[in-house]
């Protein structure tokens, strides 16, 4: 039985981690939060994943019983009629291509994104009355505007974003609340003074009814320091509800060192002293703030709240367990890992097209291997990390280091900028279950990532090995020992 601890001022202790494209998927944080922690879905390459689940049939009839509740009634049976498949389709077809994200946006991928956010956050909000978070990286910024209302469609509680300075969505979120225009702006490489690099998004222009204001949800931004949380509160257009405080340990996308790169014997980037958070500063900004990073232990959690912390946020531990959306032999292949002491997690400075150090679990049959890396045809068909760039006709162009080489040459890119480069956004689907299948017999490989503490798992697995659930993670963070249950 887990015991609930002091709430904070009705703040959650555990935030369970956005693991991005579906690993935080709607189970998993419905799991969390009816626990009375705070579930966060990930609200990266959500349209994606929303048009391959009805690709594959909707199993469960999960994704047709929240589209029956969504307000818009003609929107989302268009979505219904364009991709569901009765049956699922068969396993050697492709998925349907969606048109990649652009600075003006076709009406139906925008709708595709309202949908898949409000789905997700209505499914994880099944069944209980306790809050519901959801993570976006900020460097994915087109679909931004969309997924936010779609989100508050759902009646999200929080929101939580990292992965570049989100100073702008705190006011998006308020223009959401009374349904008016918002604008958010696209960083743009080479654009000067005077160019249009402005999203712009009227949720006048999709509504099909009237509908009362939106609650507005907390906004945690996701930082790595505490000049970047000040930096945030200053410049911030709206209210900032607090941090989470992330170190280089955690998994997924990390914040480069500070200063010169300087790397390993295994090529691994190391921090120093520059990168370590003062955490004084961080108190004396007056927000709540959670610490993320190598904190799912229990004293990790007795740590971060003598800090002055209100708790902490765990990614790893829940990313392996039974209602995360990590596909099932990966799953259980990292798991035997972690039983034999033997997983081993590197962070990798060339991997992700965006030039952050992303951290990769080692095992086979999967990207992380140099051997498949190396066969696998360079595409990018999906695009979410792709640079905006203006283009010599001072249109907007997109380009991708891990595109075909000739290409991203070709639209001013750096060669050397591509040596290295994974399409993490295929490999991530191919993560979660949905791998592309291209001409009947290529097959997208994954690439999972973890927290530098993957073996640390271990301490929420039974002693036989096998699989273990959120409440198990819950359980051991809260009660960790005696003294801590007084």
């Amino acid at each position: 039985m887990v015991e609930r601890m002091p709430d904070f001022h009705g703040n959650p202790m555990i935030i369970q981690g956005g693991m991005g494209a579906g690993v935080s998927s709607w189970r998993l944080a419905r799991s969390v939060s009816e626990l009375g922690q705070l579930g966060v879905v990930s609200g990266t390459a959500i349209d994606q994943i929303l048009a391959r689940r009805l690709q594959d049939g909707d199993p469960g009839g999960h994704m047709r019983r929240a589209l029956d509740r969504f307000p818009f009634p003609g929107m989302a049976e268009r979505i219904w009629q364009r991709y569901y498949v009765a049956g699922g389709k068969p396993a050697g077809e492709s998925y349907q291509t969606l048109p990649m994200q652009a600075k003006e946006n076709p009406r139906e991928l925008q709708e595709l994104c309202i949908a898949a956010n409000f789905v997700e956050v209505v499914l994880a909000r099944e069944g209980h009355d306790n809050p519901i978070g959801i993570n976006y990286l900020e460097k994915i910024q087109i679909p931004h505007l969309p997924s936010l209302y779609g989100a508050m469609l759902a009646g999200v509680d929080y929101v939580l974003m990292g992965a570049g300075v989100p100073v702008k969505i705190p006011g998006v979120l308020d223009r959401f609340v009374e349904h008016e225009l918002a604008t958010y702006p696209l960083y743009v490489a080479g654009a000067a003074d005077g160019d249009d690099t402005t999203i712009t998004f009227d949720p006048r222009d999709f509504v099909e009814c009237e509908l009362p204001p939106l609650a507005r949800p907390k906004f945690l931004a996701i930082v790595s320091s505490n000049t970047l949380a000040a930096t945030v509160l200053k410049k911030a257009n709206g209210k900032v509800d607090g941090f989470v405080i992330e170190g280089p340990s955690a998994g997924g996308h990390n914040a480069p060192p500070r200063g010169r790169l300087q790397v390993d014997e295994a090529g691994e980037p190391i921090y120093g002293e520059r990168d370590k958070v003062d955490l004084e500063k961080i108190r004396g900004l007056g927000l709540p703030f959670w610490l993320a990073g190598g904190y799912g232990r229990p004293e990790k959690l007795r740590e971060a709240l003598a800090a002055g912390a209100c708790g902490i946020q765990v990614g790893t531990a829940f990313a392996f367990c039974e209602e995360s959306g990590l596909r099932d032999d990966y799953k259980q292949a990292v798991l035997a890992k972690i039983a034999a002491g033997e997983a081993l997690v590197l962070t990798d400075v060339l991997a992700s097209p965006t030039g952050y150090p992303f951290k990769v679990v080692q095992l086979e049959e999967t990207l992380s291997e140099p051997e498949l890396y190396e066969a696998r045809p360079r595409i990018c068909d999906l695009g979410y990390l792709r640079e905006a760039y203006k283009a010599p006709d001072g249109a907007v162009g997109f380009r991708c280091p891990a595109e075909p080489v000739n290409l991203y040459v070709a639209k001013g890119g750096r060669i050397e900028d591509t040596v290295g480069k994974k399409c993490v956004c295929n490999a991530l689907m191919a993560t979660i279950g949905q791998p592309q299948v291209r001409k009947g017999n290529l097959i997208e490989l994954g690439l999972v990532t973890s927290g530098s503490s993957l073996n640390d798992v271990k301490r929420f697995m039974p002693h036989d090995g096998s699989a273990y659930k959120a409440a198990d993670v819950i359980a051991t963070l809260l009660n960790g020992g005696p003294e801590w249950r007084s």
